[in-house]
């Protein structure tokens, strides 16, 4: 008889939280089913059952992340405020923005995954749409690059301590408003 629980409350949730942990700690290849249904309370074959496999388990992780970008980001004034949201998003999410972004970890056909990647690249391109690229000589696809770019750029060094000397103990937000201003004047 064993002393773990015969049912589960949400094995699902309590997996991709588990799993989230230890990206965050650890990167995401330091994830084993087997250690996440150890630490869930569960038999080692009871994440297969959600999951399927490990690469299952990260595109799920990152269809929730861009479920949460998509959120983060709908409701942007303009250009700067979308990337300060996406700036804040990877700060809040740091597992979850790791995962999104490394397609070889992921199942690249999921229905979830391209149907969560197509709602958050439509919220940013909503906020790019209001800047005059060709008052910079480009088109809008370009700016929308750049504007990603910045962001995403921005996040990653902020992520990796990167930015620590140059942040200091100023607020990165305030730091990403004023570089994005530097490059997109009207927005």
């Amino acid at each position: 008889m064993s002393d773990r629980p015969y049912h589960h409350g949400d094995l699902r949730r309590a997996i991709l939280g588990a799993a989230l942990d230890v990206i965050a700690a650890d990167g995401p290849s330091a994830l084993s089913l087997r250690d996440l249904a150890r630490r869930a309370g569960v038999s080692h074959a009871a994440p297969a059952h959600h999951f399927r496999d490990r690469t299952g388990l990260l595109t799920a992780i990152a269809a929730e992340g861009f479920g949460l970008l998509a959120a983060a980001t709908a409701e942007a004034s303009d250009l700067k405020d979308a990337g300060v949201r996406y700036v804040r998003f990877a700060r809040e999410h740091p597992a979850h923005f790791q995962v999104m972004f490394a397609p070889d970890l992921l199942r690249a056909d999921d229905l979830e995954l391209t149907t969560a990647r197509t709602l958050a690249g439509d919220a940013l391109r909503a906020a790019v749409a209001p800047v005059r690229p060709e008052d910079h000589g480009t088109d809008a696809r370009l700016a929308g690059v750049a504007a990603w770019s910045l962001a995403h750029g921005f996040a990653t060094l902020l992520l990796s301590h990167n930015l620590d000397d140059a942040v200091g103990g100023r607020d990165p937000e305030e730091i990403f408003r004023t570089l994005a201003g530097l490059l997109f004047r009207s927005s």
